[in-house]
């Protein structure tokens, strides 16, 4: 642009009047929408290159330009409005019946060649739930290990992905045209188990009634230490991000809280007596060699992030009581 501007009111003034004279076939909410998601994509370089939009890219609709009454679609296009019917599964019918619809969007897959329309919903804040806090440790062998003694083991997961590198490996070294095709074919699928597990995981820890805040390590820095090359490999193909993402919407939906702990020392702290030192963990057995409290060592780890989680919250609060209560202090008194 001209005037090197991201400001959506600015470009409108700008680009409105000669949009609607080169395409006078496109609805003038779309090309409102296209400009839009064309200043957002700028901002977002910073004038640094130009960036870069797929020909399929998703294009974004509001309420002027998509309508939902009931289960009846209908969309702006060029020309007359589209129609469709959507089969709503029963699972989210309640959405359907009770939330606000608000807008969606439109993208295109090449893989499948087949549309897909992505809708957002929404609705109040549930009341905030009471109950106990726990704490979630996570790891390679295990998804999920939970303060009370849960076990979500990782052994199906490993053995899928041992799979699907050793069948990718051997399609790879052929690069027939057959085996093109085989990799296009198990291209995601991988992806979408892991996707299943996360969300089957997930929903079994939410729906504890008595839990109301449940405690993860903040795992953000997990792939930027070195650790060898396997081990690297092994992190970057966990998804424990979708995880944690799984846990909180769906926490948030009923009230519930997701909280973050500084995971340092986790695995190396006697939960009993406090002890930290590296020699008390051996693989899945832990031993303090001070008490000689003997557990597992993931569920020793869980036990410590929600007791650190809890003092940490405790020590907040008391310094921020604190700060209010602290005395006045006024100048040197001239009263002797």
């Amino acid at each position: 642009m001209k005037e090197r501007t991201y400001n959506k009111n600015k470009a409108h003034k700008a680009m409105y009047a000669d949009l609607r004279l080169q395409y006078p076939n496109v609805p003038s909410a779309l090309l409102q929408t296209i400009r839009d998601n064309a200043m957002e994509a700028i901002k977002a370089t910073k004038f640094k290159h130009l960036p870069r939009k797929k020909p399929t890219s998703g294009l974004r609709y509001d309420k002027r330009t998509m309508t939902l009454r009931g289960h009846q679609l209908t969309l702006s296009c060029i020309g007359k409005r589209e129609k469709l019917i959507l089969n709503v599964p029963e699972h989210f019918k309640e959405i359907f019946e009770t939330w606000e619809f608000r807008s969606g969007t439109l993208t295109y897959s090449k893989h499948n060649k087949q549309f897909w329309v992505r809708l957002v919903f929404e609705t109040a804040e549930p009341p905030q739930a009471t109950g106990k806090i726990q704490g979630i440790d996570r790891g390679l062998y295990h998804q999920a290990v939970t303060s009370d003694g849960q076990f979500f083991s990782s052994s199906k997961i490993r053995g899928v992905q041992r799979r699907y590198l050793y069948n990718r490996r051997k399609l790879q070294q052929k690069g027939t045209r057959s085996a093109k095709r085989r990799l296009k074919a198990m291209s995601g699928r991988e992806k979408r188990f892991m996707k299943d597990t996360n969300h089957c995981v997930s929903k079994k820890l939410v729906r504890k009634p008595e839990i109301a805040v449940f405690v993860l390590e903040d795992l953000s820095s997990i792939r930027t230490q070195r650790r060898g090359k396997k081990m690297n490999k092994w992190l970057g193909s966990w998804a424990f991000y979708q995880q944690e993402q799984f846990l909180t919407y769906k926490a948030e939906a009923l009230g519930k809280r997701v909280v973050h702990q500084d995971p340092r020392y986790t695995s190396q702290k006697c939960n009993v007596c406090k002890h930290i030192r590296r020699t008390n963990r051996h693989k899945s057995r832990f031993c303090c060699k001070n008490c000689g409290y003997q557990t597992h060592a993931d569920l020793n780890a869980a036990l410590n992030v929600r007791d650190d989680y809890i003092l940490s919250s405790t020590q907040r609060g008391t310094e921020e009581q604190a700060s209010v209560n602290a005395p006045y202090v006024s100048g040197e008194s001239n009263l002797a």
